[in-house]
């Protein structure tokens, strides 16, 4: 499908002002389509760009923008700021969009902590040049979305790593019990911007929007002051990163369904279920060829062919249950980040009081439970909140100090004399004295009480 003859369908009528800036911010004398006599003929320009620029669009893009918040960019402005300088600045630079003169700002760069290691490189665009990206996406996704692979789950409207997860547990369940497990080396650093170009120019004909999707991959990435050119990637950081991302590994998609493979992909995770070691390695052979067509390269460390279960794939894992039935749980890897990051919130140096510390777990927990919650492994999560409450009954008794003190307060939350005094006068550390003395008296209710969310 061409994109440039396709409709836009609006996706509902947008508030009338967003923050600072509403309708009347994004009106221009150009809001009007133009007519079949005003286009240039021959110059490949069809509506796409102005249904890009278009009033409704642009409001529900700064809504998106404003509601996922983030850090300024090289321009150091706010959101609130970029708010107030769009007032001025807006008409001048839809017109150079239009007169395709419009010029991207440079990224700038940051480096994250991965959970299993080593640093994740993002790139973050300004506020203004965020706001353009994701008014592109959002004419582009609706159009470009349906001719993906049905296989392919992520950063997709109405799909979700959920998805690609019960697929995985589907096709083992059927008998697929081998997994071609294929990592790419720094994807979203690699992708080469030619064959991308290429591919995206199939499917969109409007050569001004592509003009200006090429300038956002061109931009440069300033880090420690130095502004450097980028001549390949895509950083993560921008709204039109995970569409241009499934663009490009759409062509390995496709010739896997061709060939009749059984797979799940995820962003650049991509696993593929065979029923045999021997016919996972042909995949995996067949896999590397179609990723060096695309300018890609296999991590050879971390791409493996093996059984399917205790692989991770997305935080979860897959396990063997009773009777032949394949379960889902929580990956050991996804459990040692969780333990790391509640180690952080828990620990009993800092000075951080109990209430501190419960709201600091009621912004974390819940997110976690709820992206875990396909996992068919009750235990864990039940051991995880005895772990977590024998750590938050070491705290309590950290802060309460004193033998005298913890005395008082026990006796006062109803231990008994005996048990109040072994506790006070415990010699062995607050970890051990909060596991033998206090768990009759620091019960779950207690910390319930605390308002200390549960996992179970």
């Amino acid at each position: 499908m061409t994109l440039g003859s396709a409709s836009h369908q609006k996706s509902g009528q947008p508030e009338r002002a967003v923050a600072k800036v509403g309708e009347t911010h994004f009106r221009s004398s150009c809001d009007e389509a133009p007519t079949a006599g005003h286009r240039q003929e021959g110059s490949g320009r069809d509506d796409l760009l102005q249904q890009v620029l278009s009033r409704e669009n642009m409001v529900a893009a700064w809504k998106r923008v404003k509601a996922n918040k983030g850090s300024a960019g090289v321009d150091g402005l706010t959101i609130e700021q970029t708010a107030e300088h769009l007032k001025v600045r807006w008409p001048q630079v839809r017109e150079e969009i239009m007169a395709g003169t419009y010029r991207p700002q440079a990224v700038r760069h940051v480096e994250i902590p991965k959970p299993t290691g080593g640093m994740r490189e993002l790139g973050i665009p300004t506020v203004q040049d965020r706001l353009v990206q994701q008014a592109i996406l959002q004419i582009l996704q609706p159009l470009i979305d349906p001719t993906f692979s049905e296989c392919s789950y992520g950063f997709r409207p109405g799909r979700s790593a959920h998805d690609a997860v019960l697929q995985a547990q589907r096709y083992a369940q059927e008998g697929y019990r081998v997994v071609v497990d294929v990592d790419l080396e720094k994807f979203f650093d690699r992708v080469n911007h030619d064959v991308l170009m290429d591919r995206l120019a199939k499917r969109v004909s409007d050569k001004a929007v592509l003009r200006l999707i090429r300038r956002y991959l061109q931009a440069g990435i300033v880090a420690n002051g130095v502004v450097m050119d980028r001549s390949e990637g895509t950083p993560q950081g921008g709204p039109l990163s995970p569409l241009l991302a499934n663009v490009l590994l759409d062509e390995v998609d496709k010739d896997l369904e061709r060939r009749g493979h059984r797979f799940a992909r995820y962003a650049d995770d991509c696993n593929v279920y065979v029923r045999s070691q021997r016919a996972g390695e042909r995949v995996l052979l067949s896999l590397r060829k179609l990723y060096a067509k695309l300018h890609l390269r296999v991590n050879e460390k971390k791409t493996e062919v093996g059984p399917v279960f205790g692989r991770k794939f997305l935080g979860y894992c897959l396990r063997q249950g009773t009777k032949d039935t394949v379960e889902i749980a929580v990956a050991p890897k996804a459990i040692d980040t969780f333990k790391q990051r509640i180690r952080l919130i828990t620990r009993r140096v800092g000075g951080k009081g109990m209430k501190q510390v419960a709201e600091q777990l009621r912004s974390y927990l819940p997110g976690w439970k709820a992206y875990f919650r396909l996992a068919q492994t009750p235990r864990t999560f039940r051991d995880l909140d005895s772990w977590i409450r024998h750590r938050l009954r070491a705290i309590q008794l950290k802060h309460w100090g004193s033998g005298k003190t913890v005395y008082s307060r026990l006796r006062a939350l109803g231990a008994s004399h005996e048990r109040a005094t072994l506790c006070a006068c415990g010699t062995g550390s607050c970890w051990h004295n909060s596991e033998s003395s206090l768990n009759p008296v620091l019960t779950i209710k207690y910390f319930d009480r605390l308002g200390f969310p549960r996992l179970t």
